[in-house]
C-alpha cells in the first residue's frame, strides 16, 4: 500500500534489466574486489536469509539478490532471498520479527512500510522502535513530478497558479504511498488543492498521464524517465535535496521555491531488535564493503537506484525522524488506508 509505488512502477518499466540481473546475481563470480576487508568474526556463520516483503524482480529484490550473491563470496557461507509477500509488505516484516535475534534472518524494506503504515495502520503486530535493530540504509531513487504537456505549465509556479485557477488532478502509486503523502505535503505548504486519483502503481498512473486523464503525476524517477526523454511529460522538481545527474536540468522543489520537503525512496536493512551489537556491526561493516564496489553500484544505477550507506543509529534516526514527518500529513490531511 505504502512503497508500491516504486514496486509496481519502475519495476514495470525495467522488469527485463533487473530479471537479468537476478540471473547475473546468481551465476556470474564476486564482482571485482576493491580491497575488500575481513568478514568480521561476528558475521553469522550460519546459512543467512534475507526477507524481502515483495514478489521476485522488484527493485528490492534486485538488491537483496545482488547483497546476497556478494555475502556468499566474502564469507563463503550459504545466503538466500525469500520473498514473503502480502500485506503491503507487514508479512514480511513479521517474519523478521519473529526470528531469532541471532544475524542469519535480516529484512529489506522500503521506506514507507516503515514509516508510513505504522501510523496509516490501525492493529499492526509490531513496533519498528520496539521491535527492530536497523542495520543500515542501502540504496536510494529520486522522486519526481511530472506533468501532461496539455496542462501548458513548465514549472512549480506555474503550476501551483493553475491550481489556484481552476480544477487540477494529481495521480500516484496508492493512497498512502509516499509520493502520495509527498503531494499531500506539497498542497499543504503551497496552499492550492489537487485532487488525488489513486493507481495500483506508478506503471497506471503514467499510462493515464500520457492518455491526457490525470494532469500531475508524482513518481519515482526511473518509472518515468524514458517518457522524460521522449519530451511525452513535462518534469517539473524532483522531491529530493538534490537535482539528479540523469535530468541535471530538472531543479529541486527547494530550488523551485517550496523548501522544506525532501522526499526520497530508500531501501533498508533491520534485524530482530535483541540482534548482538557485535553482529550487528559486522554486518553494517560487510555490508557497507559491498556497497562499495564500483561494480556493484553501477549494475544498481540500471535500476534508478543509488548507493546510501548510513550507520545503524544515523537509520534510525531517520526511521524515527521521517515516521514523526508522515504521521503529521497523514493526520493534518485526514489521509485513511483504503
Amino acid at each position: 500500500m505504502t512503497e508500491n509505488d516504486r514496486q509496481n512502477g519502475a519495476a514495470d518499466l525495467t522488469r527485463r534489466t533487473a530479471l537479468s540481473l537476478l540471473v547475473s546475481a546468481a551465476v556470474l563470480p564476486a564482482l571485482p574486489a576493491h580491497a575488500q576487508t575481513a568478514v568480521p568474526a561476528a558475521f553469522p556463520q550460519r546459512p543467512i536469509t534475507l526477507i524481502v516483503p515483495f514478489s521476485a524482480g522488484g527493485p528490492v529484490d534486485v538488491l537483496g539478490r545482488l547483497l546476497a550473491h556478494e555475502y556468499q563470496a566474502r564469507s563463503g557461507g550459504t545466503v538466500v532471498v525469500e520473498n514473503k509477500t502480502g500485506g503491503a509488505g507487514n508479512i514480511g516484516i513479521e517474519t523478521v520479527r519473529k526470528a531469532a535475534p541471532d544475524g542469519t534472518t535480516l529484512l529489506l524494506i522500503p521506506a514507507g512500510n516503515l514509516t508510513i503504515n505504522p501510523t496509516l495502520m490501525a492493529n499492526l503486530p509490531f513496533d519498528v522502535e520496539r521491535d527492530f535493530a536497523p542495520i543500515t540504509m542501502l540504496a536510494s531513487a529520486p522522486n519526481v513530478i511530472v506533468v501532461s504537456p496539455k496542462l501548458g505549465v513548465t514549472s512549480i509556479k506555474e503550476l501551483i497558479a493553475k491550481a489556484k485557477a481552476g480544477r487540477v488532478t494529481y495521480g500516484s502509486p496508492g493512497v498512502g504511498s509516499q509520493l502520495h503523502l509527498a503531494m499531500e505535503l506539497l498542497k499543504e505548504k503551497t496552499g492550492v488543492d489537487m485532487v488525488h486519483v489513486p493507481y495500483r502503481g506508478s506503471s497506471q498512473a503514467l499510462g493515464d498521464l500520457l492518455g491526457g486523464h490525470i494532469d500531475v503525476l508524482a513518481t519515482n524517477l526511473p518509472a518515468v524517465l524514458p517518457a522524460i526523454k521522449a519530451n511525452t511529460v513535462v518534469p517539473l522538481a524532483m522531491t529530493t535535496p538534490a537535482r539528479s545527474p540523469l535530468v541535471p536540468e530538472v531543479p529541486t522543489l527547494a530550488e523551485a521555491g517550496v523548501a522544506g520537503i525532501d522526499v526520497t525512496s530508500w531501501y533498508g536493512m533491520l534485524a530482530p531488535k535483541a540482534i548482538p551489537a557485535d553482529v550487528r556491526d559486522a554486518l553494517f561493516t560487510v555490508t557497507k564493503d559491498v556497497l562499495t564496489t564500483p561494480a556493484l553500484q553501477d549494475k544498481l544505477l540500471t535500476q534508478g537506484l543509488s548507493v546510501m550507506i548510513e550507520p545503524p543509529d544515523v537509520f534510525g534516526a531517520r526511521i524515527k525522524r521521517e515516521t514523526a514527518l508522515w504521521a503529521g500529513v497523514i493526520k493534518s490531511r485526514n489521509i485513511t488506508a483504503q
